[in-house]
C-alpha cells in the first residue's frame, strides 16, 4: 500500500537539536523530533504505556523519554526501549519539499534499517514540486 503525504508545517517551525515540535496529522498527535545530530524523525505523540504526550519528555540521542514513568522509545523505529512500556509507538516518514514539511498519512513499517533518501510516492503532488526533496524518518 502506498501512503500519501500530508503537509504538517514549514521548515522554519522545526525544532533545534534535542527539540520537539508537536503537530496534528489528520487528527492524531505526532511529535517531530530533532535529535542531537540534527536529523528529524516523526513519532506518535502518545506513550504506549500511559497515553500521555511524548513531546513533553526528554530527547537523548535517538530516544525520547516519557515524562510520566520514564519509558524510553527509539524515535527512528518507535520501539520501546525501557519499561514500563512494552509496545512500540507508530513512526511516520517525514519528507521535505522546499520549505514545506510532509508526513506519511499512515505509520511506517517498524524497522531499524538505515534510512536513505527516496522520492515522494504521493501521486497527488506534481513532479515540478519535488525539486528539493529530502527524506528522513
Amino acid at each position: 500500500m502506498t501512503s500519501r503525504y500530508v503537509k504538517v508545517g514549514e521548515r522554519a517551525q522545526l525544532p533545534a537539536p534535542r527539540g520537539v515540535l508537536r503537530v496534528e496529522l489528520e487528527g492524531e498527535p505526532v511529535a517531530i523530533v530533532c535529535t542531537e545530530d540534527g536529523s528529524f524523525s516523526a513519532i506518535s505523540d502518545v506513550c504506549s504505556h500511559a497515553e500521555v504526550a511524548l513531546s513533553d519528555g526528554d530527547i537523548d540521542g535517538d530516544t525520547v523519554s516519557c515524562w510520566l514513568h520514564s519509558s524510553r522509545f527509539d524515535v527512528r523505529t518507535g520501539r520501546a526501549l525501557g519499561p514500563p512500556a512494552t509496545r512500540a509507538v507508530p513512526v511516520y516518514d517525514i519528507k521535505f519539499d522546499g520549505d514545506d514539511v510532509y508526513l506519511s498519512s499512515a505509520p511506517s513499517e517498524l524497522s531499524s534499517t538505515p534510512l536513505s533518501d527516496s522520492s515522494l510516492s504521493d501521486s497527488s503532488l506534481s513532479d515540478s514540486s519535488l525539486s528539493d526533496q529530502e527524506s528522513v524518518r
